[in-house]
C-alpha cells in the first residue's frame, strides 16, 4: 500500500505518508538504558506517592526516573512488577498479605519478603503511615436510621451500596466482608471511587468504600461505619520493588531509602485534600512536600485554569505518546488490513471469514481486549495497546478494500487482459488505483477511531492523552478530563483533514480534476 501511495503521489510532498508511518513505527518503545520506572494506581493517594517516590528518586542525577501513572488496580501493577515494566510502586501491608499472596492474616514485613522472594520481589520503606478501607454514609441518613456499624446493616438490607470495582473483586475486599458481616442479599453497584463521593452527596447511593485517608470524609459531612467485627486488616503504605533495584540504581536507592517514616497520617491527609478539594495538581502537590517535609504549604496555589491543564508541560510528551499509539497501529492495520481486503475479494470463501473475524473483534470492550492481551504478552505498556488498537483498526480497512475492489467492473479487468498485462499488473495499474478512494476513506475511519479508543491504553501505562482522563476520573477533575477529551478531538480533526489532503494528492480522479 506505502509504495502504491509513493508511486501515485503527485510530488515529495504527499510521499511524506510513508515516511511518518515508518518514523512512528521506529519512535515505538523500545529497552534504550536502564530506566527506573515507577508506577501507581488509580487513585489519589496512590497518584500522589508515585509523584513523591519519583522525586526521591530524581535526586539521583546520574538515573532517569519515569513515573507511569494510574496503571490500574493492584493485579495490574503487580503483574508489570513482576514482568519488569515498572520497578518500584507504593502499596499497603494488608493488600500485599491478603490480595496478592493470600495468606489469611497480615504478618511481619519479614515473613512478607519471604513470601515475595519467590517472585524476584521485595517490600520495604514504611512511609510512616496507614491507611484503611472502610465504609461510610452521609451522618444524618445513618443517624435517621441507626446505623453507627457495619453489622447495622443487616437490619437494612435496602440500603444502596457503591463499592469501587477494585473493592467489589479483591480477597479482603466485599466478598469476604459480606460473609464476615452476613450481609447476603445486599447487590452493590460498582461506582469509580473519584465519583463515589459526590454519588453519595447527589443520593445516587447510600453508602461507599473509602479510605481513611480521604478528606472528603470531613468534607462531605460523612460518618464512617464502625468496624465492630475488626474485618479490615492494617495497612502500612510502604514500597513494592524488584529485588535487584537497590544494586542497579543504588544512589537513587538511597534517596528513596531516606522517605522511612517521613509521611504522616496527618500529611497524607493535607496531601490528599490539596489534590481532591483545592484542585492542586499531583506533581505540585508532591513537590510541595518533598521541599516542605513536612505538609503541603509550598503546593498552594491558585486553582488552575482549564487554559492552564490543556497546556501543561506534559502535553508535548502525551501528544507524542498518543501519535505513536495511533500512527503505529494505523500502519500496521494497513499494511494486513489492505492485503486481506484484497485476498476476501479475490476468494469468496476465505472473504466470508475474514470479514466475519474482523467484525467479531471489534464488539470485544476495549479494556476487556487490553486484558486479553496482557495476559497473552506478560507485559503492560505501549505494545499491548498498539497490538489492540491494530485489531480495532482491521474492519473498515478490510471492509473498504473488499468492497472498492467488488465495485470495479469486469469490463476494466478485461481491458487490462486485452493490452496484455498480468493480473497483478492489471490489480497494481488499474484495480487499486480506482479503488484508492474507498481505501483511502477506510484508513480515514480506522485512523480517527483509534485517536479516541487510543485514550483507553493509559489504563495499562501506555500513556498518551487518556492519561489526563484517568487521572480526571480518579479525582472527579472536570479540567482535568477536558484536558485530556479536548486534544484527542481537535487530533482526530486534524488528523481527518490531514488523510484528505492526502487523498487528494494520492488518488488519480482527484489530482486530474485539481489540474483542470
Amino acid at each position: 500500500a506505502c509504495r502504491l501511495f509513493c508511486r501515485n503521489a503527485a510530488s515529495n510532498r504527499s510521499r511524506w505518508v510513508c515516511i511518518v508511518l515508518l518514523s512512528l513505527l521506529v519512535a515505538l518503545p523500545v529497552a534504550a538504558g536502564d530506566i527506573l520506572r515507577v508506577g501507581s494506581k488509580r487513585f489519589t493517594e496512590s497518584y500522589i506517592l508515585g509523584e513523591i517516590i519519583t522525586g526521591a528518586a530524581r535526586r539521583d542525577a546520574s538515573v532517569r526516573v519515569e513515573h507511569k501513572p494510574g496503571l490500574g488496580n493492584t493485579a495490574i501493577l503487580f503483574a508489570a512488577l513482576k514482568s519488569g515494566a515498572i520497578d518500584v510502586y507504593p502499596d499497603y501491608t494488608g493488600t500485599l498479605a491478603l490480595e496478592l499472596l493470600g495468606l489469611e492474616n497480615v504478618p511481619a514485613l519479614e515473613d512478607i519478603n519471604r513470601q515475595l522472594a519467590s517472585h524476584g520481589l521485595a517490600a520495604g520503606i514504611l512511609l510512616g503511615f496507614g491507611n484503611s478501607y472502610a465504609l461510610a454514609m452521609q451522618e444524618q441518613q445513618a443517624a435517621n436510621l441507626g446505623i453507627q456499624r457495619i453489622s447495622d446493616l443487616v437490619r437494612y438490607r435496602k440500603v444502596r451500596l457503591g463499592l469501587s470495582p477494585e473493592f467489589l473483586n479483591r480477597k479482603d475486599g466485599w466478598p469476604a466482608l459480606r460473609a464476615t458481616y452476613g450481609l447476603t442479599g445486599m447487590t452493590p453497584r460498582g461506582l469509580e471511587h473519584g465519583l463515589a463521593y459526590e454519588a453519595l452527596a447527589q443520593g445516587h447511593v447510600d453508602a461507599i468504600d473509602v479510605y481513611v485517608t480521604d478528606p472528603k470524609i470531613a468534607h462531605y459531612k460523612l460518618h464512617v461505619l464502625e468496624d465492630d467485627r475488626h474485618f479490615f486488616p492494617e495497612y502500612q503504605a510502604l514500597l513494592v520493588y524488584r529485588a535487584d533495584l537497590p544494586q542497579r540504581h543504588p544512589a537513587a536507592w538511597a534517596q528513596l531509602s531516606g522517605l522511612q517514616g517521613r509521611i504522616t497520617s496527618a500529611d497524607m491527609m493535607r496531601m490528599n485534600a490539596a489534590v481532591e478539594l483545592q484542585g492542586q495538581s499531583f506533581f505540585t502537590v508532591a513537590l510541595g512536600w518533598l521541599n516542605g517535609g513536612s505538609g503541603v504549604a509550598a503546593a498552594a496555589g491558585a486553582k488552575a485554569t482549564l487554559w492552564g491543564v490543556l497546556t501543561g508541560p506534559d502535553l508535548l510528551r502525551l501528544t507524542l505518546e498518543h501519535l505513536v499509539l495511533v500512527g503505529g497501529s494505523l500502519l500496521f492495520s494497513v499494511l494486513v488490513g489492505v492485503p486481506l481486503g484484497i485476498w476476501a475479494q479475490r476468494v469468496p470463501r476465505a472473504g466470508y471469514w475474514i470479514l466475519t473475524l474482523t467484525g467479531v473483534l471489534q464488539t470485544i470492550p476495549s479494556l476487556a481486549l487490553l486484558a486479553f492481551l496482557i495476559a497473552l504478552l506478560d507485559r503492560i505498556g505501549a505494545v499491548p495497546a498498539i497490538l489492540a488498537l491494530f485489531l480495532y483498526a482491521l474492519l473498515p480497512i478490510v471492509r473498504n478494500t473488499e468492497a472498492s475492489l467488488a465495485s470495479i467492473g469486469t469490463g476494466m479487468r478485461n481491458a487490462g487482459g486485452a493490452l496484455g498485462l498480468t493480473q497483478r499488473q492489471v490489480m497494481r495499474l488499474i484495480e487499486l488505483p480506482l479503488a484508492m478512494p474507498g481505501i483511502l476513506a477506510g484508513i480515514k475511519t480506522a485512523a480517527v477511531i483509534n485517536v479516541g479508543t487510543a485514550t483507553i491504553a493509559a489504563f495499562i501505562g501506555a500513556g498518551g492523552y487518556g492519561e489526563r482522563i484517568v487521572a480526571g476520573l480518579a479525582v472527579n477533575d472536570h479540567q482535568l478530563l477536558l484536558a485530556g477529551a479536548i486534544p484527542a478531538a481537535v487530533l482526530a480533526i486534524v488528523l481527518e483533514w490531514g488523510l484528505l489532503r492526502i487523498e487528494r494528492q494520492i488518488t488519480p480522479g482527484q489530482k486530474q480534476a485539481k489540474g483542470a
